[in-house]
């Protein structure tokens, strides 16, 4: 009793679940692959671009250093997005700090965005995969028993066969939801941990940079000529 034995013995739904089960088996596994490695990346380059930008004198100077240290383009894209437009422009309406809040939770959101690709996939395998495979073992036991059926003899060779058979698909749709489940919570708790320090930064950098908009320059003092007085002529 194996899952071939099932698709060849089996009708052409048999043959459809059996695939839908192996395609969403394959779209996961490359999901599960790619957001490992890319999560592992950026959990280490959010904290040393952060680390780096503080220790820097200037937001300029900051950004070349950031972006040798920010290879998946998560903290540069905020620092980017501080570059406000000029004026004549809904975008540029209200005071530095509200250009600075918009621009932020923008810039934020397609960084999330970029992290977040990919949990929609795993979690529609895992809640769906096991109601795939119990269509299969359903559909498997009724083939088996109308075969029963029409050879008009019931032995239990001849149940347990195929029955047995058609619970395997049971066994493949779990077998392709649970690394889905497990990669999906995993990859929740290390975004959740990315996007707590990114807010973090955002909501400093915000406040850095409107203070120093908001903060007004000192006056140049005026070098008086040789032989002129202050006083009012």
């Amino acid at each position: 009793m194996n899952l071939l034995a099932l698709i060849t013995q089996g009708d052409a739904v048999t043959g459809l679940v059996a695939a839908l089960l192996l395609l969403m088996s394959v779209a996961s596994w490359v999901v599960i692959v790619w957001k490992t490695w890319l999560l592992k990346r950026a959990v280490g380059d959010v904290a040393r671009s952060t680390a780096v930008f503080w220790q820097s004198a200037s937001v300029e100077e900051a950004q070349p250093k950031v972006a040798a240290f920010d290879r998946e383009a998560l903290v540069l894209p905020l620092i980017a997005a501080t570059r406000l437009q000029a004026g004549g422009t809904l975008a540029s309406a209200g005071d530095r700090s509200q250009q600075l809040t918009r621009v932020l939770r923008d810039a934020l959101h397609a960084v999330l965005h970029k992290l977040q690709y990919g949990q929609v996939l795993l979690a529609t395998v895992g809640s769906t995969a096991p109601f795939v495979g119990l269509l299969g073992t359903v559909w498997g036991i009724y083939h088996a028993l109308t075969g029963i059926a029409a050879a008009g003899q019931i032995t239990i060779d001849k149940v347990s066969g195929p029955v047995g058979e058609a619970l395997i698909m049971t066994a493949a749709g779990l077998a392709v939801a649970i690394p889905a489940v497990l990669a999906y919570n995993i990859f929740g708790r290390n975004i959740g941990r990315i996007e707590a320090d990114l807010e973090g930064f955002a909501y400093d950098l915000r406040e850095l940079l409107a203070a120093a908009g908001t903060n007004p320059q000192p006056a140049k003092r005026v070098q008086e000529e040789p032989g002129t007085s202050s006083g009012t002529p």
